[in-house]
């Protein structure tokens, strides 16, 4: 066995699935993952049809092997947590179905995000506590602990039930965001069946090194995200936590969607960090010794591009990802 390489297909969500697939084919890419709910629509995987239909679901998979492709992976990128009626419910029940999914379509992984829940037991917002230097964060965080428990015990056991990992991506503004928050969660959860989604990017946006959060993680990692950042000149002055963005365009052709009715705020002209295809932040030869230190904790994890740099476009970003990703494996021997 050896790594797959892929990508997730939301950059493509304006194609059909075959139409995505023949992009990722022609990149020389032989996996795909794609999204099943979330903060992101599911063109890609009409989940209730799925789960409804073993010919559905035939059909799908056909749709993969006809191109010498593999389905490695269902994402379900939310806030399962959050106390907005918007989010957290209707987020955790998109995970829970997705995992049933897997489980009906033999798909190993479902990668997620931790969620943040609210400060406390009245608050309207999720509550991202970035730095608890101050005692009152901590507090904080215990409440939003005693929310997170529960709710990752009951996924790890419908995982387990289901024989599917659930990948926790390490993304800022969830309560795991780092290791050490990862680490949390175990001691917390002692989960059999969670692990981490290791997506270097925002490792990067964070100033710390994947290759060592490899090293640490270990066998924790269960599947990854292929994307790099490029850290700016900006973040001289404005650090990598920048908070200096504007509100949301109130032109609604002038915005930039994140996700179903979520849309990014205004972003700085000179901006400290932003994301881009990978190679555009850190050269192949950086790459080459990730999937290195990736390959001595598992050889046979699926690794995908997710290609967000808004510098190229949605096909020329996949390509040009693939190719360094590619040629990064060749000189890692991979």
């Amino acid at each position: 066995m050896s790594f797959t390489f892929g990508a997730y297909t939301a950059c493509l969500q304006d194609r059909t699935l075959p139409e995505a697939l023949d992009v990722l084919a022609g990149a020389g890419l032989t996996g795909a993952e794609i999204n099943t709910g979330g903060f992101i629509p599911s063109p890609h995987a009409h989940v209730d049809a799925l789960l409804a239909s073993d010919r559905a679901r035939r059909e799908l998979l056909a749709q993969f092997e006809g191109r010498g492709m593999t389905l490695n992976g269902l994402t379900v990128s939310g806030n399962p947590l959050s106390p907005l009626p918007t989010e957290g419910v209707p987020h955790a029940h998109d995970l829970r179905r997705t995992i049933e999914l897997a489980g009906e379509l033999g798909v190993r992984d479902v990668v997620a995000m931790s969620g943040t829940p609210g400060s406390d037991p009245g608050a309207r917002y999720p509550s991202w506590v970035v730095n608890p230097w101050n005692g009152i964060d901590l507090e904080v965080l215990e409440y939003q602990w005693s929310v997170a428990v529960p709710f990752w015990k009951e996924i790890d056991a419908l995982a387990r039930e289901r024989d599917v990992r659930v990948a926790l991506e390490m993304h800022p503004r969830n309560l795991v965001f780092t290791p050490l928050s990862f680490e949390q969660l175990l001691d917390r959860v002692e989960p059999t069946h969670l692990g981490v989604n290791l997506d270097p990017s925002h490792l990067f946006w964070q100033q710390m090194d994947p290759v060592a959060c490899i090293e640490r993680l270990g066998s924790h990692i269960t599947h990854v995200h292929a994307k790099d950042t490029a850290v700016l000149p900006g973040a001289a002055v404005r650090g990598v936590l920048d908070p200096a963005f504007g509100p949301v365009p109130e032109d609604p052709a002038a915005r930039t969607p994140t996700g179903v009715g979520h849309f990014c705020s205004t972003w700085p002209e000179d901006p400290a960090w932003r994301f881009v295809a990978i190679g555009e932040g850190h050269d192949v030869d950086y790459w080459a010794g990730v999937l290195r230190t990736l390959a001595a904790v598992d050889p046979d994890l699926a690794i995908n591009i997710e290609h967000e740099d808004a510098a190229f476009d949605r096909v020329e970003g996949l390509e040009r990802g693939a190719g360094a990703l590619l040629a990064a494996a060749r000189e890692a021997g991979l």
